[in-house]
């Protein structure tokens, strides 16, 4: 047969019936770090499955979205496994990504120290260093869900009772089964680039560096944002909805309106809070003239400034709004990043010298005419919206934009005269004990969403562009994260129950031919997990309705 590899950018021939891990040693293909997976055909596949028809393939490693996740997969079994065997009936839970790591409670019968921790360490090399194959299984699902409920994995349970599924994978290491919702790399051994922290109530499992497989990602201290997780953990677990199993027979059982309330309600009362913070920094008469609202594409931080500004009003300020977006030079100035395509992420794609002029026009009493940024005519500044001035005692500007939280996009204006908060769809519902839900999937899934609608691009389109987004994010963003006086979280316990059926189509739209396709797949295979709410059920006030229509305010 022929295959054709995209690592190389060659075709050449190979039996039918040959592993991706035999057609890679076959072919002379360099990788950074071990090969962890393939995309077969766009399809993510393991490095031990076979091959039977001509077909194209790219290895991948580390070193990339997928690669890292495998490897991140793999490290969670490893580290499952090693706390069982020192502590009988101990257990692991994967809650999130934080400060560069996974944070993983650990639950056991002592107290988690410095010694438990260096102990678990220490064997997690020791099963790595054995090199023990990941073995893949499949096995009627019925099966399955016996055999986890033997092994205590009632998150796994309530999952498989809920997908319809006659048949599912499952892994073995060592004898253990496990459930992952993703590839594992072929054995431990390709995975000797670790790391375990003393973390709260657990470790944060630290993972190697994209750029730089054989070194450890730099551990970022997140506190904020760490407690806004642990806020919303605590609420779910009250709530008994923090997998995606558990939403799923709430669904079946007719609660799906419970939940969007109680969603709702505990977004309502958290832009309370925080309006009510803001009112008493005016009370301590500091000068506070300046809300700042930041955070990542998709974040939903239009949404929450409307209804920020809402409470706001109706506890006595008087707001005005300005937009960042509305500052972005005009296209033919926008600097250029390393590909020679136009860096919108950046800060200096915004006209600095003009914002920070009206900015202070604005507080020192003056009438301005603020811009408004035409996107649709190619990306020009045009000046059509109404003049602005700010009320010298009670007026407060509410800012918002991607760089609200970078020091250097207003240097000169004092520190005390500022109130600054950060947005993030900080997704604290997992699939199960094992599977989290990347945050930057959240918002991909929204984003998709948005674009289709409202901006004519298609899945492929936003996919496309997503890398680039990300890699703004992780250098104007956020580094400046931990600077917000307040944080908030947008993700919805329910959210992708809602988005489900919109997205899906509009991800089925990309063809198998493109670069795009093997992540609309992933995201596709993603949301086959979770049962259906019907989105009429969502107030027009929610957050959500900034991506799926249907919103009460103005964009």
């Amino acid at each position: 047969m022929k295959i054709y590899c995209k690592n190389t950018e060659s075709f050449f021939d190979a039996d039918p019936g040959v592993t991706f891990q035999e057609l890679f040693n076959q072919v002379d293909i360099k990788l950074k770090g071990n090969p962890l997976c393939v995309s077969l055909n766009g399809k993510l596949t393991r490095m031990d499955a076979r091959v039977y028809e001509n077909s194209d393939v790219e290895f991948m490693d580390g070193s990339s979205d997928f690669g890292i996740r495998v490897y991140s997969f793999g490290l969670v079994f490893v580290l499952s496994k090693a706390v069982s065997e020192l502590y009988p009936g101990g257990k692991v839970r994967v809650a999130n990504a934080v400060s560069r790591g996974l944070y993983c409670p650990i639950m056991i019968d002592r107290e988690l120290d410095n010694d438990v921790v260096s102990k678990i360490n220490e064997r997690m090399g020791s099963i790595i260093g054995r090199n023990i194959p990941f073995i893949h299984h499949a096995a009627h699902t019925t099966e399955v869900i016996e055999m986890m409920k033997n092994a205590g994995r009632d998150d796994v349970v309530d999952l498989l009772e809920t997908t319809g599924k006659i048949y599912t994978e499952y892994y073995t290491l060592d004898g253990m089964p496990d459930c992952y919702f993703g590839i594992l790399p072929p054995s431990t051994g390709c995975l000797k680039v670790f790391g375990l922290e003393p973390l709260a109530q657990g470790v944060l499992l630290r993972i190697p560096n994209k750029e730089d497989l054989y070194n450890l990602q730099p551990i970022v201290s997140q506190k904020k944002m760490f407690g806004v997780f642990n806020e919303h953990h605590k609420w779910m677990k009250i709530l008994e909805f923090s997998m995606v199993g558990e939403l799923n027979k709430a669904i079946i059982a007719g609660k799906s309106n419970m939940l969007i309330n109680v969603g709702e309600a505990l977004q309502s009362n958290k832009i309370v809070r925080i309006a009510d913070s803001i009112m008493e920094r005016r009370s301590q008469g500091k000068g506070l003239k300046l809300v700042m609202v930041s955070g990542p594409s998709s974040s939903g931080k239009t949404t929450f400034s409307k209804r920020l500004q809402v409470q706001l009003l109706a506890q006595g300020l008087k707001l005005k709004v300005l937009s960042i977006d509305d500052y972005f030079l005009n296209r033919d100035q926008t600097p250029l990043d390393e590909n020679g395509e136009h860096d919108f992420e950046s800060l200096y794609a915004i006209d600095l010298p003009f914002f920070n002029s009206q900015l202070k026009d604005l507080l020192a009493g003056k009438t301005i005419q603020p811009p408004t940024f035409n996107f649709l005519k190619g990306g020009v500044r045009e000046f059509t919206a109404a003049e602005m001035s700010l009320d010298k005692d009670d007026g407060i500007l509410l800012i918002e934009g991607i760089h609200a939280l970078n020091p250097n996009l207003m240097p000169d204006i004092p520190d005390d005269t500022k109130y600054l908060i950060y947005v993030s769809a900080l997704t604290s519902m997992c699939i199960d004990e094992h599977n989290y839900i990347p945050t930057t999937d959240n918002r991909l899934l929204r984003r998709i969403t948005r674009d289709y609608k409202y901006r004519s691009y298609s899945a492929r389109d936003t996919i496309k562009r997503w890398t680039s987004v990300r890699a703004g994010e992780e250098k104007w963003i956020f580094p400046y994260q931990e600077n917000a006086d307040a944080m908030f979280n947008s993700a919805m316990l329910f959210e992708i129950a809602v988005i489900k059926d919109m997205v899906d189509p509009i991800l089925a739209e990309v063809p198998e031919n493109c670069p795009e396709y093997t992540k609309a797949r992933q995201l596709r295979d993603f949301l086959k997990l979770f049962h259906t709410i019907p989105s009429q059920n969502l107030p027009p006030t929610s957050l959500v309705r900034e991506f799926i229509g249907g919103s009460s305010f103005d964009y």
